[in-house]
């Protein structure tokens, strides 16, 4: 008799590890007697309530997986949360899945995602659900993933996925840095970072950019575009003063975030399943570039300016040996803390040791939502 079927999902973006994860979670699980269901798309067909598909994972499948970018289940941004009825398709779906064990793989939303399925669990949201998810008996773990690097792990650790993002980056800054000392002018890099500038300013230190611009330098919570245009204007101006008419700033794409909402760049802009901004619709870099040229223009400086966005570049690229080998402890560690019966909470390396971090220790008082680092 069959103890438990394992069920994985991936949820959000892209970062390079996924497929580690999936790999060493499911051959932990395999060599432990229970069979694994990749379930796609993340808690999209889930919520949908209809048709699951899914994906019977296997050692020989998995086996060579970690050094592969992208992931074989797929991901999707839906948030099952935000509709009860939703949610209860979800509770269902792994019932009649017959998933008993579920590993989350994703950011804050999907953490927090998970957080919801583990309290509902216990009846602390819905009690009426909570008697189908009693039934399914569904254990939940989550692995926290997110190349921004946000999520509030101990030891100060990494997410996966930043590592090797931070390293193409600096690859892709260095060479702009070479093509803008060549050429005299100068490059706005818009990295990924909906919350957090980790990546940008992991990058811009690692390649020795001129400047990094981060939401986390302003104290306000809100931002004109002008305060922007300002510290960029500055610098260009410097640096004429210094005789060198070039230079790579590295700005975080969060930035956007925490702009004015009554500021142009924001008219009409889409908003994600989980109420964030689409920062893709929101082209900074652009905007920036215009704003500081026709202020230069007015100076009588004449300057090249590029915008470029880094981020689909290094969301889906094969993970670094760093990564490798981190996810493979993750994705060994979360079917671990499932075997020993721990449910609520992100697995997380502490000191060397496979540790959980239970989900009611992470979730912010204030907004009910999984903490930013």
């Amino acid at each position: 008799m069959i103890e438990h079927r394992l069920g994985i999902l991936v949820g959000g973006g892209p970062a390079p590890g996924i497929n580690g994860v999936i790999s060493a979670a499911t051959i932990e699980a395999v060599n432990s007697g229970w069979p694994v269901v990749g379930i796609m798309d993340g808690f999209k067909w889930l919520a949908n309530g209809g048709s699951v598909p899914t994906l019977d994972l296997t050692i020989e499948m998995v086996s060579r997986l970690h050094q592969r970018g992208g992931s074989i289940l797929r991901t999707s941004r839906e948030n099952p949360t935000k509709d009860k009825n939703r949610m209860r398709n979800v509770l269902n779906s792994l019932q009649k899945l017959g998933i008993t064990r579920l590993i989350t793989i994703g950011g804050d939303d999907t953490a927090y995602s998970a957080s919801v399925l583990e309290k509902e669990k216990a009846g602390q949201v819905n009690p009426a659900m909570a008697v189908a998810h009693q039934k399914s008996g569904v254990n939940v773990i989550h692995v926290p993933k997110t190349i921004d690097n946000d999520l509030p792990l101990p030891d100060n650790r990494s997410t996966f996925g930043y590592q090797t993002a931070r390293h193409l980056g600096v690859e892709i800054v260095q060479n702009l840095m070479e093509d803008a000392a060549s050429t005299n002018r100068w490059y706005f890099v818009i990295t990924m970072g909906r919350k957090t500038g980790h990546l940008a300013l992991g990058i811009a230190k690692a390649a020795g950019a001129t400047l990094s611009v981060i939401g986390e330098e302003f104290n306000h919570s809100t931002i004109k575009l002008a305060q922007v245009a300002d510290i960029l204007e500055g610098a260009i101006i410097k640096r004429l003063a210094m005789d060198r008419a070039y230079g790579v700033a590295v700005l975080s794409e969060g930035l956007a975030e925490k702009l004015d909402r009554n500021d142009p760049a924001l008219v009409n802009v889409e908003r994600d399943e989980h109420d964030n901004l689409r920062l893709s619709e929101i082209d900074i870099g652009k905007i920036l570039k215009n704003e500081v040229k026709k202020r230069l223009d007015t100076r009588g400086i004449k300057i090249t300016i590029v915008d470029k966005d880094i981020g689909y570049e290094l969301r889906c690229a094969a993970p670094i040996p760093f990564d490798c080998e981190y996810v493979r402890d993750l994705g060994y560690g979360a079917t671990k803390l499932l075997r020993e019966g721990i449910s609520g909470a992100m697995v997380a390396l502490q000191g060397g040791r496979i540790v959980p971090v239970y989900f009611q220790d992470i979730i912010d008082p204030l907004t009910g939502k999984t903490r930013i680092r």
